[in-house]
């Protein structure tokens, strides 16, 4: 039987680095296919090359014997429906007309009502207020945006439907919602993608499992016949305890953390209703949540432990990345440049001699670029020169790319610090002046980097933007998917420091760190970056 899907050989290389190599399955009528792997290892990529996005740099993909066209207009033709990990609506428009846009019923005069009816039935089905159709999409949650984005693709018939991290913005009930939904569609002989990096959730709803290693297919499993331990020793490229275990535990008991988040809060809702009715049910409660409490702790031990490792293997990766591109593909371009200018001088043809030095400008804007993303990915002046030129650097970039001006006080002396606490500092400098671009619309910035009387560290960046309610909700920002100040938070909680956010003197917001030195890791490994 010819499947809905057939890929072979497929690779993808940017900048002579590949990004996916030998990606080959088919996905049959009614399959649910889950793509596993750690961040980094080519999902997302695969499933846009998969919808039509991005074409590979070679191999094949057939739609029931079509070879793929790679535009999404074409890809949505051959019967395919793309929800991407941040979905793209069109912020001013109400969300009936995002669900419906581009598909709208009616060909002279769009038929508001019979679309206003399916949409309603789509948010009942996900305990939505009708009302939601008609807000405009600015004013959603992430949660929200997540379900129209996920409901624009249901409406639609399709052949398959491939999910990228659809489910991270959903609460655990509404996550059964789309799962249910899924069990539905399969049945009829749609075929599913999707990725997750919540395995029970992928184990609880696939069929077959693909798993990625750093871009490479690690395996094509069939889900009844293998572990989530075995799937993560695929995914981490090993079979050591010490690293397959706190990530196991880390699934486990983050899903079961879910199960019980959940059913405490339906417990609550019940007892909203009549707190009088309900005393010995509160007692009840209050002893799940202590017992809860302890789960947590031990949750967020394993997890904080979980964390750290995977902050020093990805910027250890940053760091290699940064030095490859450095030393082999922009000396590479250089060099090629070069010879293209000792070509230039041996050529009198004008327009041979217009088109080489056009290649040589296009050679040298591809080395800025790769300048520019070494720099993002490690900045060699924090490695050579420490701390005070990295953030000088950092700081006239910022600047100069998004017009906000920046007052920088570095009190000396600022001596060099072990190179976890500077490239700590550095990270959260970046994601503090990340934050104020994407959400403080501010026009002026203040970033002060001073030691405290107690030899160690003390960071404070204000802006004089909107601002922002004080003391943050962070279990709020992710789930939102808002994880700058929760990727400060934890930064700064890894190295026993301080973090304090309040209103700024300018109107706008403050963040004020504070990191011991040392700060050494609580566990008996300690804590470094190689």
């Amino acid at each position: 039987m010819q499947p809905l899907l057939s890929v072979r050989e497929l690779n993808i290389t940017l900048a002579t680095k590949p990004i996916l190599s030998g990606i080959t399955f088919d996905l049959q009528a009614g399959d649910i296919l889950g793509v596993v792997g750690l961040r980094s290892a080519g999902k997302s990529v695969l499933l846009q090359v998969l919808a039509g996005i991005h074409p590979p740099t070679s191999g094949d993909v057939q739609i029931e014997g079509i070879t793929l066209e790679w535009r999404a207009q074409i890809a949505q033709r051959l019967g395919i429906e793309f929800v991407p990990q941040t979905p793209p609506l069109v912020e001013l428009m109400p969300v009936l007309n995002n669900i419906f846009l581009g598909r709208e019923y009616g060909r002279r005069r769009l038929d508001q009502a019979a679309m206003a009816t399916i949409a309603y039935q789509w948010l009942e089905r996900f305990g939505l207020p009708r009302s939601l159709a008609h807000q405009r999409a600015s004013d959603l949650n992430e949660e929200e945006r997540q379900l129209v984005a996920l409901i624009r693709a249901f409406v639609r018939p399709f052949r398959i439907l491939i999910l990228d991290e659809s489910f991270s913005a959903l609460s655990f009930a509404r996550q059964q919602v789309v799962l249910q939904y899924l069990r539905e569609r399969a049945a009829t002989g749609v075929g599913i993608i999707l990725s997750s990096d919540d395995l029970n959730l992928i184990f609880s709803i696939t069929n077959r499992l693909l798993v990625l290693y750093q871009g490479r297919q690690a395996a094509l499993r069939t889900t009844v016949n293998t572990t989530p331990r075995e799937v993560v020793e695929l995914m981490v490229g090993s079979v050591r305890q010490e690293r397959v275990t706190p990530l196991i535990w880390a699934f486990e008991n983050y899903y079961q953390a879910q199960q019980q988040a959940e059913s405490l809060r339906q417990r609550q809702q019940q007892l909203q209703h009549n707190l009088a009715e309900q005393d010995s049910l509160n007692r009840e409660l209050v002893r799940q949540l202590q017992t809860q409490m302890i789960a947590l702790d031990q949750l967020n031990r394993a997890l904080q432990e979980a964390n750290h490792r995977l902050i020093v293997e990805r910027e250890a990766e940053r760091k290699a990345l940064a030095r490859e591109l450095h030393d082999q593909v922009i000396q590479d371009l250089l060099s090629f440049n070069y010879q293209l200018e000792h070509v230039e001088e041996e050529i009198e043809q004008p327009t041979i001699l217009t088109e080489l030095q056009n290649i040589r400008h296009g050679i040298r804007e591809v080395v800025a670029m790769l300048r520019q993303m070494c720099s993002d990915l490690r900045p060699p002046t924090l490695d050579s020169h420490g701390l005070a030129a990295a953030l000088r650097s950092l700081v006239s970039q910022w600047s100069e790319q998004t017009g906000i001006r920046v007052e920088l006080n570095l009190v000396e002396p600022l001596d060099r610090w072990s190179e976890t606490i500077e490239l700590t500092v550095f990270r959260i400098v970046q994601e503090g002046l990340n934050n104020v671009r994407k959400h403080a619309r501010a026009s002026q910035v203040f970033l002060e980097v001073r030691r405290t009387s107690a030899a160690g560290i003390m960071v404070r960046l204000a802006d004089n933007g909107r601002g922002m309610e004080t003391p943050p909700d962070l279990r709020s920002l992710s789930e939102q998917q808002h994880f700058g100040l929760i990727s400060i938070s934890e930064r700064v909680s890894l190295l026993r420091g301080t973090l304090q956010i309040g209103p700024s003197a300018w109107g706008g917001l403050e963040l004020q760190v504070e990191i011991p030195n040392p700060a050494p890791f609580p566990t008996s490994e300690g804590i470094g970056v190689n």
